[in-house]
């Protein structure tokens, strides 16, 4: 049975940074793309950045870039999103995703992704 699970998510002041992690079972992670998404109140979910299976390259939304960084534990089955800078816009429930077959310059079809994880829920407030 194919599980990801999201953890690290907390109430964290603006300009504050965070470190999620989607760790998997029934799966190795490094076998496919895995994509972050997040989700705010009211708004639908916005993909925030991917990386590939094969070299590690990596993929962000504008929003995001230069702030955040997608890497990968592939002993520990586990791909980490590094969070930096962080604003009160970038509250939302976070989520990891795998997709077999992706086009990254496109990460953000949700259409593209097959197992999801739960989320975790990411407030910046002061």
């Amino acid at each position: 049975q194919v599980q990801l699970v999201e953890s690290g998510g907390a109430l964290v002041q603006p300009g504050g940074s965070l470190r999620l992690s989607c760790a998997a079972s029934g799966l190795r992670l490094d076998n496919y793309y895995i994509g972050w998404f997040r989700q705010a109140p009211g708004k639908e979910r916005e993909g925030v950045g991917c990386i590939s299976r094969s070299d590690g390259s990596t993929y962000y939304a504008d929003s995001v870039k230069g702030r955040f960084t997608i890497s990968r534990d592939n002993a520990k089955n586990t791909v980490y999103l590094q969070m930096n800078s962080l604003k009160p816009e970038d509250t939302a429930v976070y989520y990891c995703a795998t997709a077999t077959y992706l086009v990254p310059s496109l990460f953000w079809v949700v259409s593209q992704y097959d197992y999801w994880g739960q989320g975790t829920q990411v407030a910046v407030a002061s």
